[in-house]
């Protein structure tokens, strides 16, 4: 799994100019799922979200977790995280998981965060296009590829 971690001020996601969901201070993760992602990487990389310093405490240091703070999330699904590009100029998503295996892995994620994070998770719609509104705030930004471990 691969997730764009952003720390935002707001964010919100439209699926056919209707709002979908948005929230206020949080996180907004834009995940891709690639074949051969399992369990392991759920539980690793919902734990590591959850968990993210990356909001100020009382001194201006990235301290706190989304947990910490009382925070929302916005998971969006993004295939496009896993493009390939080192041959030619058109990105190839041969690594990014066929739907029937990435659906219910990405909602697995999903309950998973929200056990994390004690409360619910905001998402978007596996599949359609989307579009997505957020006020990065700071900006952070955060690339956690369950494969590295980083």
């Amino acid at each position: 799994m691969r997730a764009v971690i952003q720390r935002v001020s707001e964010a919100s996601v439209s699926i056919g100019g209707e709002q979908r969901a948005a929230i206020g201070r949080g996180l907004l993760v834009l995940i891709g799922i690639e074949e051969g992602d399992g369990d392991e990487d759920i539980n690793w990389l919902s734990g590591k979200i959850a968990r993210l310093r990356v909001f100020s405490d009382d001194q201006g240091l990235m301290n706190r977790s989304a947990q910490e703070i009382g925070g929302s999330i916005l998971v969006v699904s993004q295939f496009t995280l896993l493009a390939s590009t080192h041959k030619g100029n058109r990105p190839s998503f041969t690594r990014a998981a066929r739907p029937e295996t990435a659906v219910p892995l990405y909602e697995r994620f999903v309950k998973r965060l929200e056990a994390e994070l004690g409360k619910p998770v905001a998402t978007g719609e596996f599949g359609p296009m989307m579009q997505v509104s957020l006020v990065n705030d700071g900006p952070v930004t955060i690339l956690i590829d369950t494969r590295l471990r980083e």
